[in-house]
């Protein structure tokens, strides 16, 4: 008898599991340079002397470790 095929690694089991890849996913994006550069590269703007693309890129990093906390602490 043929044993029905296993559910794939790949792909996320639970809801928080999938907010917390398509959340990673989306903020990795945006960190990515073609993203990054043409909607967060505003040299004039600065905030505390610094570029505020310098700034947006920290708070997308930010970002992105406090999903990975979040599915660490949820258990995903």
């Amino acid at each position: 008898m043929k044993e029905p095929p296993r559910p794939s690694r790949f792909l996320p089991r639970t809801r928080d599991g999938w907010i917390a890849s398509v959340a990673f996913g989306a903020l990795f994006l945006l960190a990515m340079p073609p993203v990054s550069h043409t909607l967060l590269n505003r040299i004039e703007p600065s905030a505390f002397g610094l570029p505020f693309l310098y700034l947006a890129l920290l708070l997308v990093y930010v970002a992105l470790i406090l999903v990975l906390i979040w599915a660490c602490r949820r258990g995903v």
